[in-house]
């Protein structure tokens, strides 16, 4: 199998759940149980993951894979990651101000001046809200707080994020040129 062109995390499998082969799967789908709608899943390794059974527990859902008959087959399978091709995700579904966070992924995030702080490398949740991970050509990455105060606006079709750099954590106020639209402190 080749490896997919344009991958999105769509799952993570965790311990096998009884002895059929179940395990427990945190699915980052916004229903979990439709996580086998999308199509096969795809391991990074180029392993295909077919659902047969999905049902919902606590914080996860318990799948049943096809091929996977046993507990010692499951629990092989822990920290898997599941990806699908960007492709199989239904664009027709969003709204005009929605998209994936994997659409995110490349787009250079500049400010009202045209200062650029580098591209979005990563989305990620830590439990306290999402972040932007920005990595620039000889910067360290950074996180930034993806926020409508940070993020002020998404232009997909351009590449790029127009970011408040202040709002974002990226410079202080006293950094700020004093023509700049973001030197205003906030209250």
């Amino acid at each position: 199998m080749s490896k997919l062109e344009n991958p999105v995390l769509m799952a993570t499998i965790g311990a096998a759940q009884g002895l059929r082969g179940e395990v427990r799967v945190k699915s980052f789908t916004d229903d979990p149980t439709a996580l086998g709608e999308y199509g096969n899943l795809h391991s990074a390794d180029g392993r295909v993951f077919e659902v047969l059974e999905i049902r919902e527990a606590k914080n996860v859902v318990i799948v049943r894979f096809r091929g996977v008959n046993d507990r010692n087959a499951a629990e092989a399978l822990n920290g898997l990651d599941l990806f699908i091709e960007r492709d199989n995700l239904p664009d027709d579904d969003l709204d005009e101000d929605e998209f994936f966070y994997a659409d995110l992924e490349g787009l250079e995030a500049i400010d009202g001046n045209g200062t650029s702080y580098g591209k979005v490398s990563g989305v990620f949740d830590f439990g306290a809200g999402d972040l932007l991970e920005l990595k620039g050509p000889g910067r360290r990455p950074v996180l930034i707080p993806f926020t409508e105060w940070s993020v002020l606006e998404i232009d997909l079709e351009a590449g790029r994020l127009l970011v408040d750099p202040v709002a974002a954590g990226l410079t202080d106020d006293k950094d700020q040129d004093p023509g700049s639209p973001f030197s205003a402190k906030r209250k």
